[in-house]
């Protein structure tokens, strides 16, 4: 695969001079760890649903990721070649990343979530030449929807399926095998390492385009954030990360894979999301750090009140991805009786903004941060004028950890000559520098901590023959922060309800979490002049209880 990561040479030198671009990968990283502490426990991987635990070593995890590398290479996979992996958090992702890295192939991490749609776009998209599934996960066959998928992508040369039986199987094919001993095992793991500007990560991302995009991350864009991400936070080799955010969001990759092996810290995953669970595994394996969502915090600070079981062990829980209520940093703050940390991100740079541990509990629920070292933010106003304190306008960041540019769509990288990234969102900076997201200009709901491709879903409910008009907004809910309404105009003669959309987008293979929770049926859509939705007169209705 060529990767056309336009942005990453023009700011290459600046960047390495600044101190903000390390020049270190994964690789070093890993290596590090098992130089200065082979038999520290690297990683805890639960499975919520078979009741199983696994832990590795740093010794252990990389003798995995040089097995696994060989074995990726066996099955024809070469330097920059795409791997991509539709997985739970199970310990195959991290030891995936680390194999793909040795090699110089980038991993494409895939929503478990997904379905046809998805992914028959994504893996042709980004040529996938190998992708690894899950036999099954959560009462769904994801090996058999990628064999099906299959002869409709003629650059996929090898499927791999985790728990599989047979000659497909992750164990069988890659896991198993002691390929790492094998004579020419050193040659392949020294002969392909990536350099820092090389792609290691591509990761697909809703937009207003209709159509995924593929975001591009060196080993230097992702190290830029991870590292003073980590300073600001005061972690460090004694902290043990929880991860129940999925890996194939930033949150997961970068600060529940990458963070830990950075700091020679414990990684603990889990894989399905349950509360009372997370409690448990936070007790058992003294956990000091989590990130999430806001209805991770609000499910951990409610159980942990309810079962009077304490979490000491627990000092900060970062929150991103939807608006944190005051009360529930209340709630949490005396519940869990850890600092709650607040934050603002995306997936085109990690975290941009974060609260500092030293600020007040006010500043997490009123403010979205302050830049990490690195990035600077702006708002501007409609003639890119920077606006006032507290004047609402567009965001723009200028950031060390900004992204390559999105695969094959670079007319879309939305990033000036000056290095400065459109992020399509509102906001307000206070005089303190604090930001404040007031809203997005982009058409995406954020439903906890889960981006809705709007466009995509509207595009396909016009294709319904009942319906002459949809638009979706986000109407806002307590715990996951928005969920997504379809107000719908049906065509003449004809009836359209909750259960008719329903059905005709599983038909279409959508992931179920982009069907509208929520269906309102009108006569006509409030619009300008011109015929465009006006989609703030629709927000404002659901906002103020009048449908």
């Amino acid at each position: 695969m060529d990767f056309d990561a336009v942005l990453i040479p023009p700011r290459r030198a600046a960047s390495v001079a600044a101190g903000f671009w390390h020049d270190r990968t994964i690789n070093d990283c890993l290596d590090a760890c098992v130089a200065a502490s082979p038999e520290k426990l690297a990683l805890t991987a639960l499975r919520v649903e078979s009741g199983t635990t696994e832990r590795f070593t740093y010794r252990e995890l990389a003798t995995l990721a040089d097995r696994v590398a060989v074995g990726l290479a066996r099955l024809g996979v070469r330097r920059q070649d795409v791997v991509s992996c539709q997985l739970p958090n199970w310990w195959q992702v991290s030891v995936l990343y680390l194999a793909c890295a040795r090699i110089g192939a980038v991993l494409n991490p895939l929503m478990p979530i997904f379905r046809e749609r998805e992914l028959s776009f994504m893996l042709a998209h980004a040529r996938s030449k190998v992708a690894i599934v899950p036999a099954r996960f959560r009462g769904f066959d994801h090996a058999q929807m990628l064999y099906g998928l299959r002869a409709a992508l003629p650059d996929l040369a090898g499927i791999v399926v985790v728990d599989g039986e047979g000659e497909d199987s992750f164990e069988t094919l890659l896991s198993g095998p002691a390929w790492e001993t094998a004579p020419d095992a050193q040659d392949i793991l020294m002969r392909n390492r990536p350099g820092p500007d090389d792609i290691t990560q591509l990761i697909y991302t809703s937009g207003t385009t209709g159509e995924p995009k593929g975001v591009m991350h060196s080993a230097n864009t992702l190290m830029a954030n991870i590292v003073p991400y980590a300073e600001r936070l005061q972690l460090g080799a004694d902290d043990v990360v929880l991860m129940a955010s999925p890996m194939a969001h930033q949150t997961g990759f970068m600060y529940g894979l990458m963070v830990p092996v950075l700091l020679g810290a414990t990684a603990v995953l889990q894989d399905v999301w349950e509360p009372a669970r997370a409690v448990s595994v936070i007790r058992a394996e003294g956990v000091t750090f989590t990130m999430g969502s806001t209805p991770f915090l609000a499910d951990l600070a409610r159980t942990v009140a309810e079962t009077v079981m304490p979490v000491p062990s627990l000092r900060t829980f970062l929150c991103a991805g939807a608006p944190i209520p005051g009360a529930l940093v209340e709630r949490a703050r005396d519940a869990l009786g850890a600092k709650i940390v607040s934050a603002w991100g995306m997936t085109e740079n990690g975290a941009v903004t974060t609260t500092r541990l030293d600020d007040s509990d006010e500043r997490s629920f009123t403010t979205d941060g302050c830049p990490l070292p690195g990035v600077e933010i702006k708002v501007v106003d409609d003639a890119d004028a920077p606006a006032p304190p507290g004047v609402i306008g567009r965001l723009l960041v200028r950031s060390c950890s900004n992204f390559g540019g999105y695969l094959k769509r670079p007319h879309l990288n939305d990033t000036d000559a000056d290095g400065w990234f459109d992020t399509g969102d509102l906001a307000r900076l206070d005089e303190q520098g604090y930001l404040h997201i007031a809203g997005r200009s982009k058409d995406v709901i954020i439903r906890g901590g889960e981006n809705i491709p709007v466009v995509e879903i509207e595009t396909l409910l016009y294709q319904h023959p009942a319906v002459a008009q949809v638009a979706i907004v986000a109407y806002p809910d307590e715990r996951l922060g928005e969920r997504a309404c379809a107000f719908v105009v049906p065509r003449p003669g004809q009836a359209f309800d909750m259960a008719a959309m329903a059905d005709y987008l599983k038909g279409q293979k959508v992931a179920m979490q982009y069907i509208p929770e929520r269906l309102i049926v009108q006569d006509a859509l409030p619009a300008t002049p011109s015929g465009k939705i006006q989609k703030f007169r629709l927000r404002e209705s659901l906002q103020g209880g009048r449908v």
